[in-house]
């Protein structure tokens, strides 16, 4: 194990220990080879067997790449086009503003259409199932359920991005309509079998028949660890695969090889996967505080300063001067994130059972030095480092009043120790340098300036309202 690996070791144990994330399986490629592959913690926490890289878990959402992937080959059999109005194939009769949604719209999410929550509602299900009005037994149910949704459209198909996994599987039930045969058999027949991903799996008997399966797990209110299920059947096109990222890293090996199997034989054509990885839309989002250095490199457009892209059941963002392609996913009780930078040829694979630490940035640490980047230096990780160097227990003059700092995700957290006036106010970051930080907060309706400073020796002070707190070693 060289340095790189025992820092990467060190920071994915430190993430998994911070949010009470209980296994994690991680590969690397470069250059057409896994260089890196292992299991964090235990897949199984209640009977203490560990992770590994064959270990198996629902990947999500990344599903969406294998079907966007399923309409390219039947594309190139000339058997749909992307341009394809859905109608053409399922009776769909909404139309935003008018306009016929077209398969490339739900490709991209790009309908018109916001989320509707049906994937969200079925996932809720794993956790506290509860009854329920709105399980979709086929796409038949889909469509009954989005009925009336032609009113819940915000802009006309193609003019913006909103994330609709109802649009997913619609694109599911249209590959199996298309092709004949169910959208699994498809899958499976078409992509995994010639992949060679032989433990990828939708059903719930193949699964549980499999020796290395991670426990789908959560974190109740009490920080206590539950084990749950997935939602066998009830969610496929759109985030059903259960897979490993030693099977992964073959699908991610096929990406970086213009759409090649193992033994050169066309998975998919080239010009497809330049159709899939481009960007379509753009993506909400940019890089919030300020970390005092330069803006991110890499742009997948020239010129753009968005960072974020979506094409076909993929997305483009930057990392240093590089475009990554990736997709995450999330089931609730499983997460995973797949990253590849054709540049490099290189590529990682992350699958958790529970959705604690983002993977996405894990992906990134685990990248970086393949790119030739500090991962420390991700603006991420300075971000979490310069945050974490403002917690601690602060105190007024003499002692008269006493909060305590935390770090919430990417905000701080400032809890008064007065248990009968019990108040927690968040501090949204503005500015962060290794100096201290500036903030903001709401009082009302009013956005008052937070400043937080950090002094020699160890010592800090918070600026908050009225108030100057200076950090104390004294314990609330």
């Amino acid at each position: 194990m060289n340095d790189w690996q025992r820092k990467l070791d060190t920071f994915v144990l430190g993430r998994m220990a911070a949010t009470k994330l209980p296994a994690v399986s991680l590969a690397l490629i470069r250059d057409g080879e896994v260089i890196y592959r292992r299991g964090y913690g235990l897949r199984d926490w209640r009977a203490g067997f560990p992770a590994t890289p064959a270990t198996l878990y629902g990947i999500g959402s990344i599903t969406k790449s294998f079907t966007c992937l399923a309409i390219m080959q039947l594309q190139e059999r000339g058997l749909l086009s992307v341009d394809d109005p859905v109608e053409r194939h399922l009776p769909f009769d909404i139309a935003p503003g008018g306009h016929k949604v077209l398969l490339r719209h739900l490709m991209s999410h790009t309908s018109g259409i916001p989320a509707l929550g049906y994937a969200e509602h079925v996932l809720r299900q794993v956790i506290k199932p509860r009854p329920s009005l709105l399980l979709a037994g086929g796409p038949e149910d889909m469509l009954g359920f989005m009925n009336g949704a032609e009113d819940w459209a915000q802009a006309a198909p193609g003019e913006r991005w909103f994330y609709l996994n109802e649009g997913f599987a619609l694109l599911g039930a249209i590959v199996a309509k298309v092709a004949g045969v169910s959208y699994v058999e498809y899958v499976q027949e078409h992509i995994l079998g010639p992949l060679g991903m032989r433990r990828s799996f939708f059903d719930r008997a193949s699964v549980e028949a499999d020796g290395d399966v991670a426990v789908p797990s959560y974190a109740d209110r009490d920080g206590r660890l539950q084990g749950a299920d997935y939602c066998y059947g009830q969610i496929t096109a759109e985030g059903g695969l259960i897979s490993s990222v030693d099977d992964m890293a073959r699908y991610v090996q096929m990406y970086l090889r213009g759409g090649k199997d193992s033994a050169g034989t066309p998975v998919v054509s080239a010009a497809s996967l330049a159709e899939m990885t481009r960007p379509h839309v753009a993506t909400p989002g940019e890089q919030f505080a300020a970390l005092g250095g330069d803006a991110p490199g890499g742009m997948p457009v020239a010129g753009s300063v968005n960072p974020g892209w979506y094409g076909y059941g993929l997305s483009l963002a930057p990392l240093g001067e590089h475009t990554v392609i990736r997709h995450g996913g999330s089931v609730r009780v499983a997460t995973g994130e797949m990253a590849f930078i054709p540049a490099l040829n290189a590529g990682a694979v992350l699958l958790a059972s529970g959705g604690g630490y983002p993977l996405a940035q894990l992906a990134q640490y685990a990248l970086a030095p393949l790119a030739g980047m500090d991962p420390d230096e991700l603006p991420f990780a300075v971000a979490e480092r310069r945050l974490d160097a403002m917690t601690g227990h602060y105190e007024t003059f003499r002692g008269t009043t006493a909060v305590k700092v935390r770090r919430q995700g990417g905000f701080l957290a400032v809890e008064s120790a007065d248990v009968d006036t019990a108040v927690t106010t968040i501090l949204v970051p503005a500015k962060l340098t290794d100096d201290g930080g500036e903030f903001w907060t709401i009082a009302g309706v009013t956005r008052l300036p937070v400043e937080l400073h950090l002094l020699p020796g160890g010592g800090a002070e918070l600026i908050l309202e009225r108030y100057k707190y200076r950090r104390t070693d004294r314990r609330l």
